[in-house]
C-alpha cells in the first residue's frame, strides 16, 4: 500500500500538469500542497501505528 501510495504521488507530483492540464500559475501550489499532504500522513501514519 505504501507502494501504491508513493507511486501515486510521484505520477501526480511531477506529472499532474500534462495530466490534469494545470496552468503554470497554479502548478506550484499544487504541487506544494501534494507534498504537504504526503509529508502529513507520513507522520500520521506513525503516530497511529506507534
Amino acid at each position: 500500500m505504501v507502494g501504491l501510495a508513493a507511486a501515486l504521488f510521484v505520477g501526480v507530483f511531477g506529472f499532474g500538469n500534462e495530466i490534469f492540464g494545470w496552468s503554470q500559475y497554479t502548478l506550484h501550489e499544487v504541487q506544494l500542497a501534494l507534498f504537504l499532504s504526503f509529508v502529513l500522513g507520513i507522520l500520521c501514519g506513525y503516530k497511529t501505528k506507534g
